[in-house]
């Protein structure tokens, strides 16, 4: 199942528009060009409607906010509403101040999303409308644990249940949800939070992986989790001595570009819930 839905997106190549933060730009290219997509970046407000129109999937991503940026992202969320394209958004930092908590809210109130993606400290603030979090990192009092999963369950089912959305939460335990079924996710690094930008990455790719698979959004947004991790796991199993995480993200890109749909089926570590 998540090997056709990896298939699907090399064999289909959809054209991702990424309004994404400058942080990591050049590495959500890299790892959409891996997966077998394209990528295409703009967030000038006079440009983004055309190129949301040419393009299958929109992820927006509010890490390095700034006005010119959210006239964008609402201009080109709008368009792909208009043409029936899917909507990821990843809410970086939400919680973290008063811009980037309102202007994720308002984003999932005026748009019809798709799939939001973030920790679980950025989605719990969407979910109650204010939180805190740790800078773009999630509280470490949040994380999920086999201690409180069944909890946290509950949570992401709620949430995905009144968004109308796919919720997507990652960290050690990566939960994804359509409000009904959810599938827990257990595929990954620790180290992967040593690099700057693998949940920015993750966003891209998961965009590209619900285009192309229009009839199977949750199943596909699951795959994308799966392939992510199970990139940092083989990445990690090629680092040599003297490596680092700039070598590290390397190897997971790579690792992203070399997979297949029997490594992907073989490798991927979850249960439906």
């Amino acid at each position: 199942m998540f090997g056709t839905c990896f298939g699907n997106v090399r064999t289909t190549v959809p054209l991702v528009h990424n309004i994404t933060n400058y942080v990591t730009v050049n590495d959500v290219a890299n790892v959409l060009l891996a997966c077998g997509a394209s990528p295409i970046m703009s967030d000038e407000p006079r440009d983004v409607a055309d190129i949301t129109a040419i393009c299958g999937g929109l992820n927006i991503n509010i890490g390095t906010l700034n006005e010119r940026t959210i006239e964008g992202m609402f201009t080109a969320g709008k368009k792909a509403n208009e043409l029936g394209h899917p909507i990821l958004l990843d809410p970086v930092g939400a919680g973290a101040s008063a811009l980037r908590t309102d202007t994720a809210i308002r984003l999932m109130e005026e748009l019809e999303l798709t799939v939001i993606r973030g920790n679980i400290s950025e989605i719990k603030t969407l979910a109650c409308g204010s939180g805190t979090t740790k800078g773009v990192d999630a509280d470490m009092a949040d994380a999920v644990t086999e201690e409180n999963l069944s909890e946290a369950l509950t949570f992401v089912k709620s949430f995905g249940k009144k968004s109308g959305c796919i919720v997507a939460v990652t960290g050690a335990i990566d939960l994804v949800s359509d409000g009904e079924a959810c599938y827990v996710i257990r595929n990954g690094r620790p180290q992967m939070g040593k690099i700057t930008g693998t949940g920015c990455q993750l966003s891209g790719m998961m965009t590209a992986f619900v285009a192309a698979n229009p009839e199977n959004r949750l199943e596909a947004a699951a795959a994308a989790v799966c392939a992510m991790g199970l990139a940092g796991e083989i990445g990690w199993s090629r680092m040599e001595e003297g490596d680092g995480n700039s070598t590290y993200r390397n190897r997971i890109i790579d690792a992203v570009y070399h997979m297949d749909a029997e490594v992907l089926e073989k490798g991927a570590r979850y249960e439906v819930r």
